[in-house]
């Protein structure tokens, strides 16, 4: 990890806890109080005070009632960090398009402009660097002014970057096509043409398929109703264009070449474009060559969720893994948690991945669990690892989303936690041995049993808990429009308050 010292796990006040607001104390944003029932002694997860009803509404309502900054709409639903850094980079490479475009050396400019953005697009990708990246940002000390902190746990939208250079890699094919178009129908004076047969334009045109197709499976319309259909048409899609693109510019190099009387690798050499898609394909087979089918053990916890240790590895604070049950077909990625005593297949010091039912992956791995999987490149930091620069943090969570929260556990110098968790059955559901971690987390998280008092709206309990506790951020896990709503209504109030987004 990036710090070595251990920082001390500090817990809230006393009059903060006395005042934490126990799950039967809670009340609904209508003033409606939830029932004593809501409190389950299964979760054992407060402590209670039945002598003193506290009433949270109205210690909330100053909060709950503050008004939205100005703007807050634009800049926290609309201009998100992830629109903005694809802003910046799309616009700058139309900037640079229209400055190509003017000049008389547009082809080479094309080229390496196509083959740079796509260096870029795959590196925002590659495990390596991804980890590099939260490393690199996160090590900002605790100590660092909040605002500035805020600011580096915004990492995670670094897919901006991503998609700003495929869309960009997108408008400087175009302006290739159209030259080398122009060229091959209408022969310039200047010889670099000549020879131009159909071929390598038929092959451009095909390339320029493939990368629209990649760009319209991405949109997140898409994306979200037919993510199977994504995954495998961006993957295999991605490794045809690669591929097809390296025989378009050694067909192109050649003629070129030709023309001004260079030898073919003198020429290939010298352009940039040729080393920018080498280091592509280099980052692209790099998580491939770590492909291992890994035993795993399951844990049967419920008909709704099971547990998977591995012992291939170690994992630490944040870190997730892509799972396959065969090696071509749909990756599933899961926050991983390290196990509390060695419990590998060999006895080596495990980690675990909460695995609850989702879609046809998960409730087949839940009914028919697995011996083996497929596991590719390294453990990568997610989400959850950019909490590391605060010093309290709230983490929200409903159902199965306390999966990624355990990942907190990866690191003895994470922040003091409050963990608020909606759930059903949380205990039936999920078993002693989660129930056990998630109080290792926090000592007394709220949770709130849904098979008790209904699902209801945390953030009031939230508001309230930011103030007692003292909380620098709040993280959110939940499903997507849960976790937007929350996030988006903690900002625009003032609070920092972050959540995975579609392409985290």
């Amino acid at each position: 990890m990036v710090m070595s010292e251990k920082a001390p796990i500090t817990m809230p006040p006393k009059a903060a806890m006395r005042n934490t607001p126990t799950v039967s104390e809670a009340t609904l944003t209508n003033g409606d109080k939830i029932s004593e029932k809501c409190y389950s002694k299964e979760t054992e997860s407060l402590h209670i005070d039945l002598e003193k009803e506290i009433d949270v509404e109205a210690q909330t309502q100053h909060l709950t009632q503050r008004k939205p900054k100005l703007f807050a709409s634009t800049r926290y639903a609309i201009l998100t960090l992830y629109r903005r850094l694809f802003t910046l980079v799309f616009s700058a490479n139309v900037a640079m398009f229209v400055y190509v475009m003017s000049t008389e050396q547009k082809v080479l400019a094309l080229v390496n402009a196509i083959a740079a953005n796509l260096l870029a697009c795959g590196l925002a990708r590659q495990p390596l660097v991804v980890n590099a990246i939260f490393v690199l940002v996160c090590s900002m000390p605790r100590s660092a002014p909040l605002p500035l902190r805020r600011i580096a746990a915004k990492v995670y939208h670094y897919g901006g970057v991503h998609s700003g250079c495929g869309v960009a890699a997108l408008v400087w094919y175009v302006g290739f096509v159209g030259v080398l178009s122009h060229q091959y129908w209408r022969p310039s004076a200047d010889g670099l043409d000549d020879g131009l047969s159909a071929a390598p334009v038929a092959l451009a045109y095909v390339i320029l398929f493939l990368l629209l197709a990649i760009i319209v499976v991405a949109h997140p319309a898409f994306r979200m109703k037919r993510h199977d259909y994504f995954e495998l048409t961006h993957r295999f899609s991605g490794w045809l264009l690669v591929i097809l693109f390296v025989a378009l510019l050694l067909v192109f190099s050649k003629s070129a070449s030709q023309a001004i009387g260079q030898p073919l690798g003198t020429f290939l050499v010298e352009l940039p474009a040729f080393w920018f898609l080498m280091f592509t394909v280099a980052a692209i087979v790099q998580p491939w060559l770590f492909l291992r089918k890994v035993a795993v053990r399951a844990e049967p916890l419920s008909t709704h969720a099971t547990r998977l240790h591995f012992d291939h590895a170690i994992t630490t604070f944040g870190k997730g893994i892509q799972l396959a049950k065969h090696p071509l077909r749909d990756w599933h990625g899961f926050a991983t948690f390290p196990d509390p005593a060695p419990a590998g297949v060999h006895g080596n010091p495990s980690f675990s991945s909460l695995v609850s039912k989702a879609g046809d992956w998960t409730t087949e791995t839940i009914q028919n669990p697995p011996t083996h999987l497929w596991k590719r490149g390294v453990l990568i930091y997610g989400f959850a690892y950019a909490m590391r620069v605060f010093k309290r943090v709230i983490v929200v969570t409903t159902g199965s989303g306390i999966g990624p929260c355990l990942s907190f556990l990866g690191d003895d110098n994470r922040p003091a936690l409050r963990v608020i968790w909606q759930t059903r059955a949380p205990r039936r559901t999920y078993g002693d041995s989660v129930m056990s971690l998630v109080h290792k987390m926090d000592s007394t998280p709220i949770i709130l049993d849904t098979d008790k008092c209904g699902r209801m709206n945390m953030v009031p309990i939230i508001l309230q808990q930011i103030k007692d506790f003292q909380a620098e951020a709040v993280c959110v896990i939940s499903n997507p429009v849960l976790t937007t709503r929350i996030v988006y209504e903690l900002e625009a109030r003032g609070t920092p308050a972050f959540g995975p987004i579609f392409d985290s």
